[in-house]
Formats: structure tokens, sequence, C-alpha cells
């Protein structure tokens, strides 16, 4: 279960399949079939399975029972309910190209092996309402070399991650790799959408010598990182995957390639009015302007948009975090005000604001090192810190620490690692190269 799928607490697994077996006429909202859909994923078992089953058999043009359908559709993947495969296949007939994106992204998930669909999913390529992204993407994941004749045209396609999925796709089916740099190329691209969707091609296509020009791509941290967990234990020993890993958790603007630039020094009121951008690229452009304003002038802006609306955006919410810990001369009086700002985010629970804990680790360990260690004991351990970055960054501080200079005490030197039952190979590799590290300074 994910970190957003049970949203609805106050429906019981029963009733959501009663709204599900029930007529549109009989539902207190439109939206209804949707939430029972979606609460299922909480409910795994064959009760579950067949409501949603039955549910995709249910016939009706209504918006609410289209949504719900494709919503059923994932939901019976994730859950990998194989026998779901006839009725989901069914979908791929469907005037509703969204059930039909969903239909063959759950197909692929549970592992289709059906002729007719494979078939059918090939000639959908040719329908140009289709998402042929997707398509390839799927066709790809089933291992359907008979399709490598029909996707080979789309390395040409105009629209980037359609190419790069072809691309990514031919490698893996016909293991050509020659293409491969094409969708590198794609990492820098002025559309985020099309970056993300290079970062995931690599990924496919198990490209692990990209793996430098991943970490330095403007999107989300979230993206890279999952490019380097997918890649890096299929690379060599030359690719310091604890040194990117580092990097990306860090998140210094600095350390990437940006795909936007300034023709003149805005305001501070609209660089910090980039944070709230939808694209990473002008995040990160703004931040690196933002470490050299007046740190009085800024912090005035900083508290007041904080407080109206920053604190409830997760996006420019991290941002801001990992903006205070880039720079070491906030006055005097704005001090407290950052300390506790930080400690609430490093105990912040909800979902949506896990990047800015680990950023608040880092940002609390250079602005407020005591404040840092006496937190610490808890924040690597995986009952206390579930989040495995929250617990990464934890040593990574500890480290970065010990290598300023700070004296740390030899409970953290000499600290058993045994203890922890630490189970992320990355969190368990970053404790160990600390104490190396302090041992041998």
């Amino acid at each position: 279960m994910g970190r957003f799928d049970n949203i609805h607490p106050e429906l019981s697994c029963e009733q959501a399949r009663i709204i599900l077996a029930s007529s549109p006429d009989q539902l207190d909202s439109q939206s209804d079939f949707y939430m029972a859909a979606a609460h299922l994923i909480n409910c795994p078992c064959k009760e579950s399975h067949h409501s949603l089953i039955n549910f995709l058999s249910l016939q009706g043009s209504e918006q609410a029972i289209s949504i719900a359908k494709r919503k059923a559709v994932e939901v019976l993947a994730r859950l990998q309910v194989s026998e779901a495969v006839p009725e989901i296949g069914k979908c791929l007939w469907s005037d509703d190209v969204y059930l039909v994106e969903n239909s063959v992204w759950a197909l692929q998930k549970l592992c289709c092996s059906s002729p007719v669909l494979i078939e059918k999913m090939i000639a959908l390529m040719s329908d140009d309402r289709q998402s042929t992204r997707v398509l390839i993407q799927a066709l790809t994941q089933l291992k359907v070399t008979a399709a490598s004749a029909s996707i080979f045209p789309f390395q040409e396609d105009q629209r980037p991650g359609v190419k790069g999925a072809a691309i990514a796709a031919i490698s893996v089916l016909e293991g050509r790799q020659d293409r491969i740099s094409e969708v590198g190329d794609h990492l820098l691209l002025p559309n985020q959408m099309d970056r993300q969707c290079a970062i995931q091609d690599l990924i496919d296509a198990g490209a692990f010598g990209m793996i430098n020009q991943i970490v330095r791509s403007p999107v989300s941290p979230v993206f890279r990182m999952r490019a380097l967990r997918s890649l890096v234990f299929n690379a060599g020993p030359e690719i310091d995957f604890l040194g990117q890993a580092d990097m990306i958790l860090l998140d210094n603007p600095t350390s990437l390639h940006l795909v936007h630039k300034y023709d003149d020094f805005p305001c501070i009121e609209f660089l910090v009015g980039e944070l709230f951008s939808t694209d990473f690229s002008r995040c990160y452009l703004a931040l690196t302007s933002l470490v050299d304003c007046n740190s009085t002038e800024l912090w005035a802006v900083l508290e007041e948009v904080w407080r109206d609306r920053a604190w409830n955006d997760y996006g420019a919410h991290y941002f801001i975090i990992r903006l205070l810990g880039l720079r070491f001369d906030w006055p005097d009086f704005a001090l407290q005000v950052i300390k506790s700002l930080l400690d609430e985010t490093v105990s912040n629970l909800r979902p949506q604001f896990q990047k800015s804990r680990a950023a608040a680790i880092v940002s609390m360990s250079g602005l407020f090192p005591k404040k840092f260690l006496a937190s610490a004991n808890d924040l690597i351990r995986p009952v206390e810190t579930p989040v495995w970055e929250c617990r990464y960054v934890t040593w990574l501080a500890l480290e970065r620490l010990f290598s300023a200079g700070n004296e740390l005490s030899m409970s953290w030197l000499d600290f058993p690692l045994s203890e922890l039952n630490e189970t992320d190979e990355f969190v368990r590799l970053r404790a160990q190269k600390f104490q190396l590290c302090s041992k041998a300074g």
C-alpha cells in the first residue's frame, strides 16, 4: 500500500464493495464509485477482487462509471489479481482512451500472455488516439519481440516521450544500444515531463552508463533517486553510487545542469515566487540566485510567504527548507523561528512532505548541529524513522559534521550497526562509510 492510499479511513471494505454493486441512481455522490474502487486497495481479499472485476462489466457511459473503471483496473493490477486479465483485456476495445491506457498498463503489471490481447496492443499503436508511449512500454516490459517491427519507426517520432520509449524498447527487445545517447539528450529538454520520461526510458533500457547524466538532470530528486536505485547494482565499480546518492539528497542546485536562465537578476519576491513553480528547473534556478541575496531582506519575504501559503505547498515547502540549509548568514532574530520550522518539518509525518523531512535534517545539521545530534539516535532507527532517505541523510550529516572538525562522541564512532537491523542497502552502506571515514580520520 502506498503513502496516499488510505484517504477514506472512515469507509469500511464492505461499504466500498456495496457501493460498487449499486446502480448509478443509488449513489449519494457521482464520485462514490471512484472512491469505493480506490479504497479497495486497502482490502486485499477475494471479495474485493470479485467486486472490482464485476464492476468492469457495468454498462453505462456516465462519467462516474468511466473514471471509476479506470481506477478499478489500476487497483486490480496493484493487487496482482491475475484472474482479472480477461475482463481487463475487454477494456482494450473501449472508446474511453484513458481506460484503454490504464488497461494496457494493468495488463503489463499482470504479465499478460494472451496472444489475442498482445496482438490488440500492437494494433493499438497505429491508433493516433491512444497513448503510444504506454503501449510501447507495456510491450517492452512483456518482452514481446514480435512488436519490434511496429515499434521501430517510432524512434523517429517528434514527441520526445514516444521517441525515447521506442529507443529504449529496441534496446531491450533487440539488444541495440546505439541510440541510447539520444535519450540522454532528453534529460535537458525544456519541458519537465520530457525530462522525467527520459529518466524512465533510461531505467527501462538498463542504461547504467547514463547515471552521471541522470543525477544532474533538473527534475525532482525522487525521479533521480529512483533511477539510481534501479540502475546502480548492475553498474560497475567505477560508479560511485554513494556519492551520487549524496548529491541527489543534498540537492545543491550547483550540481545540476539547469535548462533555464535569467536575462537580468530578478527581485527577491519574484525569485521566491519561482519556488512554487511546477518545473523544478525553474525552482533550482531561483535557488542559485537566492543564496546570493541579502539574507535579512530575503528572510522578511520568506517569513511572509511561508505564513501565507508555503507551509502547505509541498513543492515550495521543500525548496524553502532546502534554501534555509544553503545559507549560514541568516539574521540572529530569525534563527529561533528557523530552528522551530526545521524541527516541525523533521517531525512532519504527512506523506507529501517526506521529501522535506530529509531536507530539514540536512539543514538542521548544518545550522543547528547540537539540535541535530540530540535527535540523530532516533533518526537512524528504522522503527522510529521508516523513510529510508531520512536515515540515509542522518548518517551523511554525521559524516559531514565529523569531516568539518566537529567532535562526535565515541558512541557514534563505534555505534554497533548490527543493532539497527537496517534492511536498506543504501543506508547500511552509508552508515558503514561514515564509520570507516571517522576511524580513518
